[in-house]
């Protein structure tokens, strides 16, 4: 079971508390009647990027009967990562329960090489763990299949992905904030330039653009396959919830349907 390693830091650290935080975020958010497949959401602290994250989240109140599973992709932040790595791990524990992994669907992709199996990717990794209290508040029971992206080509991101897309019972998450660390009206500029290029499909984001850059280019092009539709929920900064405006980090929060 992989433990919790930024409950406490990140979000709260007990069941009620954590509930709380949520259902406040969720209930400032507007929903919109068409389902998503797919969302695009921030990994920051709840206090910072909680209310973007809600923004995306609020949308599967209309599905999350029918949601089965979950393939979630964020960027690594604590390991030299090359490719897409899957954890040994069988659950994941959160302050709100365990969520299964589904080892099943990804035995193919690993057996070829495409996916490789890196306990270290996900034991601190926080840019998956922070989505998966907002995932057990908006969903039924689901599997999960995490992955930590490191570097590696946009096209086997979007192979894996086109292997794991499924029907209407999956779901699937990408983790990444926006630009980091200018003065906020320097961001504000940057992340609206960097969202419209989301909003446009296009692929070759770097990772001053977005942190999550390796698995949102790998969606993206997938995605685009797929001929999805993209919609900018919400997009603000660090220095909108609370930070220090000198040196703010960006969010947006994206459906695709």
């Amino acid at each position: 079971m992989r433990q919790p390693a930024v409950a406490g830091s990140f979000y709260p650290a007990t069941p009620q508390q954590l509930h709380d935080h949520i259902a406040h975020f969720l209930s400032q958010a507007p929903t919109d009647p068409v389902a998503p497949k797919a969302l695009i959401v921030p990994h920051a602290g709840y206090r910072y990027s909680g209310l973007t994250a809600a923004h995306a989240y609020r949308q599967l109140g209309s599905v999350r009967h029918h949601i089965r599973r979950v393939v979630l992709l964020g960027p690594s932040h604590r390991v030299a990562l090359r490719g897409l790595a899957m954890p040994e791990s069988h659950s994941f524990k959160t302050p709100l329960g365990e969520i299964a992994i589904d080892h099943e669907m990804t035995a193919g992709l690993i057996a070829r090489g495409e996916i490789k199996i890196s306990e270290a990717a996900h034991t601190q990794e926080h840019s998956l763990e922070v989505q998966l209290p907002f995932l057990q508040e908006t969903l039924n029971a689901f599997s999960l299949i995490p992955l930590v992206v490191g570097e590696c080509d946009k096209s086997l991101v979007a192979e894996v992905l086109d292997e794991l897309w499924g029907g209407e019972e999956t779901l699937i998450v990408i983790s990444t904030d926006l630009s980091h660390y200018h003065p906020y009206e320097c961001a504000r500029i940057l992340d609206a330039r960097t969202s419209s290029e989301i909003e446009a499909f296009h692929t070759d984001l770097s990772g001053e653009q977005a942190c999550g850059c390796f698995p949102l280019n790998g969606f993206l092009l997938a995605a685009q396959r797929q001929g999805m539709h993209i919609k900018r929920l919400d997009l603000r900064n660090s220095g909108d919830t609370g930070g220090d405006q000198e040196r703010v980090v960006g969010y947006g929060a994206y459906a695709l349907f």
